[in-house]
């Protein structure tokens, strides 16, 4: 079995070079174009050498991706998670179902290698791939939950700007558009999503669904508020100053709420460590020189 297992994953290598080779046939074509031209040329930059390398990679993980079946029910709400992890490439989605493929059997190959599947091949191996196939899932699972936290833990400064480029005299997109390169540094996250509100608005869409789609990018409780505020805040004709003046107020509010609700659980859960790790470290300090000396006194009386 083990030899079968070999020639398989070589036969898997040799697929993966051909299909890398193939997928980098016009950076190589375009290389050698460069070399045999004697012209002078400009110097290419990291980013662009990034950029078409991960390109090939997409294309790479796209072969690799048609191994699994899906619908395309299941592809859109994939993206979906990949937009809210911040992940907009067109090869993100090519690269997640390739990763799904390729973990897997790497595991597997680790498995085969170290001599794990000596003790019981079909559950070792069965274990590996059922985890190589999960871990992309968790992975961008916990790039979304903090990207998310991120995002809420920055809003409330962003809403304080806001409101004070509005009260400066400035329109809500043309204090969306400040913001968003004001505080690009501070919350890279939430000025790239406000990037984009910009981008749709100068593109046509209307105010309040690009800001819906904003609510629709992120998942996040807070900023779905505040775009009902906002666009109910439009309708009524009410200030819209003072509504996210009074949004971001309600938010610091809540975050205060949540670390004394935190402070107040720490007894709580206090109570299992003192209880299993503390308490049997005291008794056995306090009481365990007493129970020695008890211990002697009857060998003791008993050799009496």
């Amino acid at each position: 079995m083990g030899i079968a297992i070999f020639i398989f994953f070589d036969v898997f290598l040799l697929v993966a070079c051909v299909l890398l080779v193939m997928s980098n046939r016009e950076t190589m074509v375009r290389r050698l174009s460069d070399a045999i031209d004697l012209r002078p040329r400009q110097k290419r930059s990291l980013k662009t050498t990034l950029q078409e390398t991960g390109f090939s990679l997409g294309g790479v993980m796209g072969q690799l991706e048609q191994v699994l079946p899906k619908s395309q029910k299941e592809k859109s709400i994939v993206r979906q998670r990949l937009i809210c992890a911040g992940m907009r490439n067109e090869s993100a989605l090519n690269v997640f179902y390739g990763a799904k493929v390729l973990i897997p059997l790497l595991l597997a190959a680790l498995v085969t290698v170290s001599g794990a599947a000596k003790l019981s091949p079909f559950i070792v191996y069965l274990f590996a791939v059922g985890i190589g196939f999960l871990i992309p899932d968790f992975w961008l699972g916990r790039r979304i939950a903090r990207r998310q936290k991120r995002m809420e833990r920055g809003l409330p400064d962003v809403l304080d700007l806001l409101v004070i480029c509005m009260e400066a005299g400035l329109s809500l997109d043309q204090a969306t558009k400040r913001t968003s390169e004001e505080l690009t540094r501070a919350q890279p996250d939430l000025c790239d999503e406000l990037t984009l509100v910009v981008l749709e608005q100068r593109a046509g869409q209307p105010r309040a669904d690009a800001w819906k789609h904003l609510a629709d990018r992120t998942g996040i409780n807070s900023i779905r508020n505040l775009v009902s505020m906002l666009v109910q805040a439009e309708q009524f004709g009410t200030s819209l100053a003072k509504t996210l003046r009074v949004h971001s107020e309600t938010l610091r509010t809540q975050r205060v709420q949540r670390v004394q609700e935190q402070a107040a659980k720490t007894s709580v859960k206090l109570v299992f460590p003192l209880v299993l790790f503390i308490f049997p470290a005291l008794f056995l300090v306090t009481l365990g020189p007493a129970g020695i000396l008890m211990m002697e006194s009857f060998k003791q009386m008993l050799n009496r």
